[in-house]
């Protein structure tokens, strides 16, 4: 039987850096030792504390439908964590809960994009962006941000990119896959330019907000360019900083009647996440923040030994990120060379399948992120691993000819 599949599917494609993970789990099976960087995902515990808030909610009955876009009590703790971190004022009607931060997204898209809307997504970009606007019928506009300006977008760049179709502007600070974050004077840099264009909206993504290194001070859009309040939904989760992949919370606050039409497409699809998760996100926003700090800092140390593990590689060049728990590294010293296997590397694909054969490490290439040749490595696992996927990428470097 052929499967019926529809245009809109054919419009996206599966996310690299879980085919990625797939594709080092069957190495596994086969019996290789596999070192997967691909995945980003925190290798810590979720604290104690919000685990047993989950079971005494469990234990309380709370394990019904609630209101599709979050409880009041999640709502109320989200709006405190945005007043007390961010110096952000919402209602809470101004916010939304999902099953997860991609779901956030693409109900903001579905939920405002039409078809021949264009979506600025600053490249290089996570893997998911593009997709959920083509998804939603929209067209995404690629703007590059150069290794030489930190992998951020720049305000001229950023202009050139605006057109009388634009819709949003995706921001990811600090980013996903480079780990650039964007100071405040380039927000407000930024700001500059948007406060032109009033039919531009911007979505912040700012889902790795906790985790900056070397004392950076972290701030989003429409904190330091109150202009862009009405027309800025901005966007976070537990799954990052409190180590919550797994509970699939997520969330947003921005404009009232863009959090109802979001609404309107989570109670057609989703309906609401997890009751049980929703509580373990209470006490995640209300509790003790203290661990988060001390979390970031074991991150930085594992970012400066991959950084300077990959820089004396032949071939690789690797900046230092300020924040997420990635890196980006550039392979353009490895471009024409050949692989013990005799394949010639063209290009950073080449480059991660031969690693990946070779030295059986997993890492993501840079073309699924939009910006070659470059690859992503996700350091949030232990430094004996990480010292040794080192060690097998120089010693791969170093057999090419």
């Amino acid at each position: 039987m052929t499967f019926l599949e529809s245009d809109t599917l054919k419009r996206v494609k599966p996310s690299p850096t879980l085919a990625v993970t797939a594709k080092a789990r069957e190495l596994a099976r086969q019996g290789k030792k596999v070192i997967s960087l691909g995945a980003g995902e925190p290798d810590f515990d979720t604290p104690e504390n919000i685990c047993d808030a989950a079971i005494k909610a469990i234990k309380r009955g709370e394990t019904r439908y609630t209101d599709v876009d979050g409880i009041p009590e999640l709502k109320a703790a989200i709006v405190e964590k945005f007043k007390r971190e961010n110096g952000l004022t919402y209602k809470t009607t101004q916010v939304s809960v999902s099953p997860g931060g991609k779901p956030v997204i693409y109900n903001a898209m579905m939920a405002s994009v039409n078809v021949g809307d264009e979506v600025i997504i600053p490249a290089p970009y996570w893997v998911s962006y593009p997709d959920m606007v083509l998804l939603a019928g929209g067209t995404p506009v690629f703007a590059v941000g150069e290794m030489a300006d930190g992998f951020k977008l720049k305000p001229e760049t950023l202009e050139a990119a605006i057109t009388p179709k634009t819709k949003w502007l995706i921001l990811n600070s600090p980013s996903n896959p480079s780990g650039a974050a964007y100071t405040e004077a380039e927000l407000k840099a930024l700001g500059e330019v948007l406060k032109k264009y009033p039919h531009v909206w911007i979505l912040t993504d700012d889902m790795y907000e906790h985790l900056t290194f070397d004392n950076f001070h972290y701030t989003t859009i429409a904190q330091v360019v109150p202009e862009l309040y009405d027309r800025t939904l901005t966007m976070n989760g537990v799954s990052k900083a409190y180590s919550m992949t797994g509970w699939r919370i997520g969330y947003a606050a921005g404009p009232e009647p863009l959090i109802k039409a979001m609404s309107k497409i989570i109670s057609q699809s989703t309906s609401n996440p997890c009751s049980i998760a929703q509580w373990a996100a209470v006490e995640a926003l209300n509790g003790p923040q203290d661990f988060i700090p001390q979390r970031a800092a074991v991150f930085q140390k594992r970012r400066d030994l991959v950084v300077a593990g990959l820089n004396a590689a032949e071939g690789i060049y690797c900046p230092v990120p300020e924040g997420a728990f990635y890196v980006y590294p550039s392979i353009e010293g490895l471009i024409g060379k050949t692989a013990p296997s005799g394949k010639v590397i063209q290009t950073d694909e080449d480059f991660a399948s031969e690693l990946l054969q070779t030295e059986t490490v997993a890492v993501v290439h840079g073309a699924a992120f939009g910006l070659s040749p470059f690859f992503r490595i996700s350091y949030a696992t232990s430094e004996a691993v990480l010292t040794e996927a080192c060690e097998r990428i120089q010693r791969f470097c170093a057999s090419l000819k």
